[in-house]
């Protein structure tokens, strides 16, 4: 079995949750969370730096950082009681709390992290089940894993498999929380859509935060039935329409509606519904769809051209917002087909 003295990883932010598709669909984006790794003597302790996105804040010890936590917890079931010495830079393009995946893409980097430094021959897919025993949305994790455009679910488990230690949960150490065993098999199901390369996401990205448990929060316990009905018809409808070309902007932005999660959080986000309401194919030739970016407060814009004027529309429309209106910035991003990947050099 080799052992590589310098290896690469990367993983690309994500959006899930899109249009109709909430707690289903995710998409993989050009925006890339990258560890540059190098073995070190025997003996030597972790030396772990960061650059980007919430350099200030990230804890840069083992036990605490996500992607190392995460790392640590899937060599411990291998046996394995500690990383390998390591020198890891983490370069992170990719706002925290905003809606984009950072975590899930952390996630994902702390499974890979494992698989490469101790040389566990891990698939892709017995990768999916230890991150989904972390992140327990698989819309957030398989297309940071997978790339490209991605439906998922997570199975129903059998009552052999209901053991509270069995159970995936999220961030299994919150709060002080047990860490969870070898996870069991398949534990999470997703197929890779086709995604015409016509169009772009727009991510704009206002100058706060909205806690996925908040965001969580204001969803309600029980559902319309024609509201569910509204998002099963959409969503069979958009997840064909974006693969097609040409583009039909008109169809894919009427399959973009949802009344299952954003009606309830529009509140959280200040100008969300001026948003949907007023960026349309109709007034921003170019324009797709729109949608909030996972739990949000990032605003998702799908379109094939004009994407400065469209960013435009939505950062005017936060700026509007009372008390001195709220900043936010952009990024045009292309739909990536690749997922997490590591490069090895010797």
């Amino acid at each position: 079995m080799t052992t590589h003295n310098k290896f690469k990883i990367t993983v690309p932010a994500t959006s899930a949750n899109i249009g109709p598709g909430f707690d289903v669909l995710g998409i993989a984006y050009s925006l890339y969370l990258t560890l540059d790794c190098e073995r070190l003597p025997a003996g030597s302790s972790l030396q772990m730096t960061y650059e980007g996105e919430g350099a200030k804040d990230v804890p840069l010890v083992a036990e605490k950082n996500l992607i190392t936590k995460t790392a640590l917890y899937v060599l411990s079931t291998y046996g394995i009681t500690s990383l390998p010495p390591l020198k890891i830079h983490v370069t992170n393009p990719i706002p925290l709390g905003r809606g984009l995946g950072s975590s899930g893409s952390a996630v994902v980097a702390g499974v890979v992290l494992a698989n490469a430094a101790g040389n566990l021959q891990m698939t892709n897919d017995r990768m999916l089940d230890y991150c989904l025993m972390v992140e327990r949305h698989p819309d957030n994790v398989a297309p940071a894993l997978f790339g490209g455009f991605v439906a998922s679910f997570l199975r129903e488990l059998e009552p052999e498999e209901l053991d509270p230690p069995s159970i995936p949960r999220s961030e299994p150490t919150r709060n002080g929380a047990a860490q969870p065993p070898t996870p069991i098999t398949d534990i999470g199901h997703y197929i890779q859509l086709g995604w015409t390369k016509e169009i772009k996401a727009i991510a704009v990205i206002p100058d706060f935060e909205v806690a996925t448990e908040d965001a969580r929060a204001v969803l309600p316990d029980m559902y319309q039935r024609a509201d569910v009905i509204y998002n099963l018809q959409r969503i069979a409808v958009l997840t064909t329409a974006l693969a097609r070309t040409p583009v039909n902007a008109d169809l894919i932005h009427k399959a973009m509606s949802d009344k299952v999660h954003q009606p309830y959080r529009k509140h959280l986000i200040p100008g969300m519904a001026e948003m949907l309401e007023k960026i349309t194919p109709k007034t921003y030739p170019g324009v797709v769809g729109i949608c909030l970016s996972g739990a949000g407060p990032t605003i998702l814009v799908l379109a094939t051209d004009n994407f400065e004027q469209i960013a435009a529309a939505v950062q005017d429309i936060f700026t509007s917002q009372p008390n001195g209106g709220i900043k936010s910035m952009y990024k045009v991003l292309d739909v990536v087909e690749e997922g997490a990947k590591t490069e090895y050099f010797d």
